[in-house]
């Protein structure tokens, strides 16, 4: 009896040992969030077309650091700048990698390019040829005329409907636009003649919008993936890639033909093709890669420019006192011509705050694309395990009154006398994002925006059609990865005199 308890208290007093030295180095806690169910945590709680929207409210009851239980995975989501700025800045290397999502993978080709590669030297190094090959101010530049000549077609288009009283509709305007000079930038041409080509090419593009942000129980509850396939789910996304992989092959293939025609200026694809050909990467270039690339192109420029645009003006004709005191700043800048140049556009100050503000409070991508924790580490007090994907509510950092004034007020005034910048150092305003995995192509989203909108009001006065006062203008959102104002913009143009 007596040796059965010293085994006792032998196997125990180990026990105990490690007990208090636990309680003694105790890591912090976890972040407080919404109780969830077995097996799929939060999932039944979420809706993906409103998730900024619902995560905003979550954090008014749970604070600016909280977290959810997506399945089998773990997520938090950060709602200050506060933490914004411990996540993109002090532990930004942490925080540099994407979770890898089944539709995502697919159509980047298994993160073959920069939106959604593991953070990696590839990674690394293909971000930096883009930079300084794509997105740089050089290169930016000289695309110009591309930008110039496609604007100056969309206010001909515009004049047309001014001279005829008839009613444009600025959200088709707007995407037709940014279609064309993204494509022409990337491809060398455009998808937007009338026709078969240009229907199959917006269903193409509208498809893989959708497959992008697509719930797969494979990513959450993977011994679940099954229902995926049942759903057809798998069977769409499979479709929609080998649709994209086919354009993006003729495109390649296109560029490679030595008899093909040169523009002035390589486009991007033909750039890769270079990089690819002088084999400048650690590891070699492949097509899949350019194709990857391509795909950031298509989807991250092309439809945020678009949405952007139309916001602002949306934004403008619910503010008439804004909307005169921009159209005074252009107009009264002693040019006489019937278009403005990027150069002419860069001494325009409020211009440049109403695109700011646009951006503030109507940003196209209310939450930033999730990142995952490399490791354990220690975020506004709380234990942050390895693994952990993270959702940065930009909307809700955007509109966050301990922050700004009136945060749901369009005042573009904010910004003239603030040094703030959506460039990343900033992290009360990110749009783009913020540390390693900012997004590259800021420039040429700018560039666009300032061209379009400064002609947009330079060249015409704009009313709302007969019967209909600014209250019925509304700002809701449509559902996707990109937040489109839900119904179209339709407006009265008339030519400035």
């Amino acid at each position: 009896m007596l040796s059965l308890l010293i085994l006792i208290l032998c196997l125990i007093f180990p026990l105990v040992l490690l007990f208090l030295k636990r309680r003694r180095t105790r890591k912090a806690p976890y972040p407080p969030g919404p109780r969830g169910l077995p097996l799929i945590g939060n999932l039944h709680q979420l809706d993906n077309s409103i998730l900024y929207l619902q995560f905003s409210k979550l954090s008014k009851i749970y604070g600016p650091l909280f977290s959810v239980q997506l399945g089998l995975r773990s997520a938090i989501v950060v709602s200050s700048a506060e933490i914004a700025k411990e996540i993109f800045k002090n532990n930004d290397l942490v925080f540099s990698n994407r979770p890898l999502l089944y539709g995502q993978q697919k159509l980047s080709y298994n993160g073959s390019e920069i939106a959604f590669s593991p953070y990696s030297d590839f990674w690394k190094d293909i971000r930096k040829f883009c930079v300084v090959h794509i997105f740089s101010a050089k290169r930016v530049s000289s695309y110009a005329s591309i930008r110039k000549f496609e604007v100056k077609q969309m206010i001909k288009k515009i004049s047309n409907h001014a001279a005829s009283s008839t009613v444009t509709n600025l959200s088709e305007i707007m995407t037709s636009l940014s279609s064309t000079i993204i494509c022409r930038i990337a491809f060398g041409r455009s998808y937007e003649d009338e026709g078969i080509e240009r229907s199959k090419f917006h269903r193409m593009l509208h498809e893989l919008e959708a497959m992008w942000t697509a719930f797969f129980f494979s990513d959450y509850i993977p011994f679940m993936g099954w229902i995926d396939k049942l759903s057809g789910l798998r069977a769409r996304l499979e479709r929609n890639f080998k649709e994209l992989d086919e354009f993006y092959q003729e495109v390649i293939d296109e560029h490679l033909d030595p008899n093909r025609k040169h523009g002035d200026e390589d486009v991007i694809v033909d750039v890769l093709l270079q990089l690819k050909k002088e084999r400048l990467f650690s590891i070699d270039l492949t097509f899949d890669h350019i194709k990857g690339v391509l795909m950031d192109m298509l989807v991250g420029a092309t439809d945020t420019t678009s949405a952007t645009a139309v916001w602002a003006m949306t934004a403008l004709i619910k503010d008439p006192r804004v909307l005169k005191k921009l159209q005074e700043e252009i107009r009264n800048s002693s040019f006489e011509k019937d278009f403005l140049d990027e150069d002419d556009i860069q001494n325009f100050p409020y211009l440049k705050a109403v695109i700011k503000e646009t951006l503030r409070l109507y940003l196209p991508g209310p939450l930033l694309l999730p990142r995952e924790s490399r490791e354990e580490c220690i975020i506004g007090g709380y234990q942050i395990p390895a693994k952990t994907i993270v959702f940065v509510n930009a909307w809700a950092i955007h509109t966050d009154a301990d922050v700004w004034k009136d945060p749901e007020e369009f005042y573009p005034e904010r910004f003239l006398e603030s040094s703030i910048n959506f460039y990343g150092q900033d992290f009360e305003l990110i749009p783009f994002g913020a540390g390693r995995r900012i997004c590259p192509g800021i420039s040429i989203g700018v560039a666009m925006l300032e061209l379009i909108l400064a002609n947009l009001l330079y060249s015409f006065d704009w009313e709302l059609p007969h019967g209909l006062i600014k209250e019925d203008i509304d700002i809701e959102r449509s559902s996707g990865i990109t937040q489109h104002k839900k119904n179209h913009l339709c407006l009265l143009a008339k030519i400035s005199i």
